[in-house]
């Protein structure tokens, strides 16, 4: 059973809606923002005010929709922390998004002058993380990479404050399909997803919210009832039982087809939401740099389809609150540390 104390408690319901499902909006991307920009202008890096101000445009035309938005400390909260509505729940992403890539694997490391405890400071209601993670990576890589997921869960149990820990495969230098960018791997195997997430969900890690990846390729997910779809759901209730704990999906440049359909199977499996920005909002994107455009799109397209997307989530998602790793029946919350008892009752 896993034991939250009232800190990690309060955040996971800061970041819930009322009902406990999770209906968030990540406003984090980096390269996949710059990159598109800087290609527009022919440089090599994208103009400051231009990544930073699509940011601040995307929480003024989707917060309404979400239930927390995840931001970066580089761009999102120097623009926009001023308009972030004090009712949705703050995600601050720690992790750099730029990685050192070996022969052996890929090694993820912290935003420069940034920590758990900063984010603490400031207000955040949770700290988020992704580790680029492949199990047939090289050893020194994969205890680079343990170390680093478990430095920030020791950090957050200390601060007292939920991790939202994410996972990604990704291809290595063997194989075909080889890319630097946040995309969804070509090719990639369930049982790499699988194998990252059981060792992940290991207590060491102190990871209390999954942010997971279809354990199959997005476009190759039929939707609870399309053809051959029972074999998809094993594998998504596979995944579920190996986190142990609540868990969203991402959707990594999927679709809005494919990331709906990916929605069916996670909720069927235990999913408690979902945590996902480019299928929400890269349609408008690609109409930059027309500001006009791109804010018509968000408040129409974007906001419908986000619409449909919690629809989904308050029928089928389960409340993390009644997630079976909370003791028998679910809904079992208490300090894990004994010093929060006094003061506190009801957990």
């Amino acid at each position: 059973m896993i034991e939250l104390t009232p800190g990690k408690l309060w955040g996971l319901r800061r970041m819930a809606d009322a009902g406990g499902r999770f209906k968030m909006t990540a406003v984090d991307q980096r390269p996949p923002i710059k990159n598109p920009i800087a290609k527009h202008y022919g440089r090599d890096e994208a103009p400051y005010g231009d990544v930073a101000g699509f940011k601040k445009l995307l929480i003024e035309t989707l917060q309404a929709e979400s239930s927390a938005l995840l931001l970066d400390p580089h761009y999102a909260i120097p623009k926009a922390i001023d308009i972030l509505s004090p009712e949705k729940g703050l995600i601050v992403t720690l992790e750099d998004s730029l990685f050192v890539e070996t022969d052996s694997g890929r090694l993820s490391s912290e935003i420069d002058d940034w920590s758990v405890e900063k984010i603490k400071r400031m207000g955040g209601d949770a700290v988020k993380v992704l580790a680029w993670y492949r199990p047939d990576a090289g050893d020194t890589v994969n205890r680079h990479q343990q170390d680093f997921v478990k430095r920030i869960g020791e950090a957050c149990g200390r601060y007292d404050i939920p991790f939202v820990f994410e996972l990604l495969v990704y291809p290595l230098a063997k194989d075909a399909e080889q890319t630097k960018d946040y995309v969804e791997m070509k090719g990639k195997k369930t049982d790499d997803v699988l194998k990252s997430v059981e060792e992940f969900a290991k207590p060491d890690y102190g990871v209390d919210l999954f942010k997971l990846e279809s354990p199959l390729n997005a476009n190759d997910v039929p939707g609870v009832g399309g053809e051959g779809w029972e074999e998809t759901q094993a594998a998504f209730d596979e995944m579920g039982r190996l986190a142990g704990r609540p868990w969203v999906m991402l959707s990594a440049g999927a679709g809005k087809g494919a990331f709906r359909n990916i929605l069916t199977h996670a909720y069927k499996a235990g999913a408690s939401g979902y945590l996902a920005g480019r299928a929400i909002w890269l349609d408008a994107f690609s109409h930059f740099p027309d500001w006009e455009k791109m804010r018509s799109e968000l408040e129409g397209e974007g906001t419908a389809y986000m619409r449909k997307l919690n629809a989904l989530t308050d029928k089928r998602a389960t409340p993390f609150t009644s997630h079976a790793c909370y003791g028998e029946g679910g809904g079992c919350f208490r300090p894990a540390d004994a010093s929060f008892r006094s003061g506190y009752s009801g957990f």
